[in-house]
């Protein structure tokens, strides 16, 4: 039974959007707030325990607590979660295995009822699965159905008459098909309608089995969704709650989350060093001078270049990392086309200038060539090369038309090769909407009221700007409901790497 996300590019932590930004101030890292004891805080993290040995029975609460918050999170952030029925590929070994024991099943069962007289152990066990999957659909005031069901479907009843020759298995299948009629969605009316036409009883306990299937997908769908508003209004304490149970389980729970704060924090040191001429040590007082909140800002950052196939998320990331994922390899497929924009508009000017709607028209055919980037089956020098031969068709369609001579070979070609050269590393147009990009996601971060006032989309990127805003705002609406579920966690870490270090690294006073 898999987990669909069919997110939809959406990415819907959206509905947190005006909770997050009406307590962004409470997620904003004050240094009194990472100095300061926390531990009678409530919801703050237990401090670290020595280390100690653990358990099997402890990593299993600990993976039950991860998948419990794992499903938590998604239920309330992805509006279209919700569960579907798996189908095995038609030639694959678990589909042929699955049939041939099925159908060894019902022909054993179509045995039974043939002899004479009539066996009826296994019909009468199925009437047994029949009337307890019947039971869970039922509210808990259903005392009635509930009641009737329990003595219709009473297998030590069906066995008595089963004794005596008496038993009216269709009599019973019709009550399970009414039964099932009344318990059932709408959009299950038909299937139900569908089972009072089949004549042959195996073949009819088979259908009763596939439509209950469906009802009890239904059901639990129907239960995701009346959970949702609860999620969403307690997700935030809910979310800290269990990660907390997972560290008292699991102490290195937060061991890759601490060491991307680490590297973050000795960036931070490092572009400071290069900024200024101080020649305290990294590791000394600049350290303790270090913003907690710009620190975790550029944390933030480096999501959106992470090599998701290769590097583990911190794991206070780990329910978002789909997400996260989907939005880097959308922003470098964005970085792509504002790129190419770019360089045409550069080189070209005068001659795209007089046609009409020619930016749109190279980022849909960019969006339509670059379908597919992120897979390592990919070659974007071969897409790029494609775009470059589309857009000097495109323009020497267009100035033909209006009578002037198109585009020269010299200049075509060149176009063709500044776009080739965009997947260099060092390529500088690359290097300057790789900045613009990540000025904008910076900027959205540091901006408190980002949903109503979105920064300025910075030059190059106009383009895109549609598309660029959108995935920052999901950005944005990620990373602040992180910051309000980790923030605790977040204090303790940054209190042990940016303080109790530098205390460490103080040298003795002298006595003398």
């Amino acid at each position: 039974m898999p987990l669909n996300d069919e997110q939809n590019g959406d990415c819907d932590s959206s509905r947190f959007s005006e909770s997050t930004a009406s307590s962004s101030s409470d997620s904003e890292y004050s240094r009194q707030s990472f100095t300061s004891d926390s531990s009678s805080k409530p919801g703050s993290p237990a401090s670290t325990s020595p280390p100690k040995v653990v358990t099997f029975d402890e990593m299993m609460a600990a993976a039950r607590n991860l998948s419990n918050l794992t499903l938590a999170h998604e239920i309330a952030v992805n509006e279209n979660f919700h569960l579907e029925r798996t189908e095995h590929p038609p030639n694959s070994l678990t589909r042929r295995v699955k049939q041939i024991v099925h159908q060894a099943f019902w022909d054993r069962l179509e045995e039974d009822l043939n002899e004479d007289p009539p066996e009826y152990e296994h019909a009468i066990k199925l009437f047994e699965e029949i009337k307890e999957i019947l039971l869970s659909f039922l509210n808990p005031g259903a005392n009635r159905m509930r009641s009737q069901i329990c003595e219709v479907l009473d297998a030590d009843l069906i066995r008595q008459q089963a004794k005596h020759n008496a038993v009216d298995i269709q009599g019973l299948a019709n009550y399970v098909i009414s039964t099932m009629g009344k318990l059932c969605a709408p959009i299950r009316d038909h299937d139900v309608n569908q089972l009072k036409a089949t004549g042959n009883i195996v073949v009819l306990f088979r259908q009763i089995f596939h439509v209950l299937d469906l009802m009890t997908m239904d059901m639990a769908n129907f239960t995701i969704r009346s959970l949702r508003p609860h999620l969403q209004r307690n997700l935030v304490d809910y979310e800290r709650a269990k990660f907390q149970d997972i560290l008292e389980e699991t102490p290195s729970a937060l061991d890759l989350t601490t060491e991307w704060i680490r590297e973050s924090i000795q960036d931070e040191l490092s572009s400071l060093s290069c900024e200024t001429s101080s020649h305290a040590g990294a590791n000394g007082m600049s350290k303790t001078n270090l913003s907690p909140t710009l620190v975790l800002t550029n944390s933030y950052l480096k999501l959106l270049q992470w090599d998701y196939q290769k590097k583990p998320v911190p794991e206070t990331l780990m329910t978002d990392e789909g997400r996260l994922q989907e939005l880097t390899e959308k922003l470098n497929q964005l970085k792509v086309i504002a790129c190419v924009s770019l360089i045409t508009s550069n080189m070209l000017a005068a001659v795209i200038e007089g046609i009409p709607d020619f930016v749109d028209k190279q980022k849909r055919i960019s969006f339509v060539l670059l379908e597919g980037m992120n897979k390592k089956s990919f070659d974007l020098k071969e897409a790029l090369n494609a775009i470059g031969i589309r857009t000097c068709s495109e323009i020497n369609e267009s100035v033909t038309e209006r009578g002037f001579p198109p585009l020269n070979k010299e200049v075509q070609t060149n176009l063709v090769g500044q776009l080739c050269n965009i997947i260099e590393e060092d390529n500088p147009i690359n290097s300057l909407i790789d900045k613009r990009i990540h000025l904008y996601m910076s900027s959205l971060l540091a901006s408190p009221g980002f949903q109503k006032s979105t920064p300025t989309i910075p030059g190059g990127l106009a383009v895109i700007q549609t598309e660029i805003e959108t995935i920052g705002s999901q950005y944005a609406n990620i990373v602040n409901l992180n910051k309000q579920v980790y923030g605790p966690f977040y204090a303790s870490i940054f209190r042990k790497l940016l303080f109790s270090e530098a205390s460490k690294a103080e040298p003795e006073p002298s006595t003398n």
